[in-house]
């Protein structure tokens, strides 16, 4: 397992995509928030990124005509498919629920926890984290 290089690569580009997150939300909102290292959502997805790398790092090391490499490019797909619409709904749902929540008890302190919306991507942030993955799996296989 510690010798599994097509593993570590791909845990290594979804944690940098997850670093990436942390970065960019002090940008954007000037503090750090060390837990968007483990909420779901943002740029870039780091579903994409690992996905990406697993499939590069596949198809490099059993070869691109081989039938795991068309597995793992089938399974990057149905990933990145449902980062960017399934999962990406449930997120719309969840703030407009989070809305409605407002509207019924407003005036008074609501002890419900909030829905997290943030749950699914853009498809921008999906092809940000593809192009993550890629690129960290084709620096670091060799």
């Amino acid at each position: 397992m510690f010798g599994n290089k097509v593993l570590w690569i791909t845990i290594a580009s979804w944690a940098i995509a997850q670093s990436l997150k942390i970065v960019l939300g002090f940008i954007r909102e000037k503090k750090i928030n060390f837990s968007w290292f483990i909420t779901t959502g943002g740029m870039p997805s780091s579903h994409a990124a690992g996905v990406s790398a697993l499939t590069v790092c596949l198809g490099m090391s059993e070869g691109f005509s081989s039938p795991i490499f068309a597995l793992a490019v089938i399974f990057a797909f149905i990933t990145m498919f449902d980062a960017q619409t399934s999962r990406r709904s449930i997120g719309i749902q969840a703030k407009i629920l989070n809305l409605i929540m407002e509207d019924i008890y407003s005036g008074r302190k609501i002890s419900e926890k909030k829905l997290k919306e943030l749950i699914g991507h853009t498809p921008v942030e999906v092809l940000a984290g593809c192009f993550l993955g890629i690129c960290v799996a084709v620096l670091f296989y060799h």
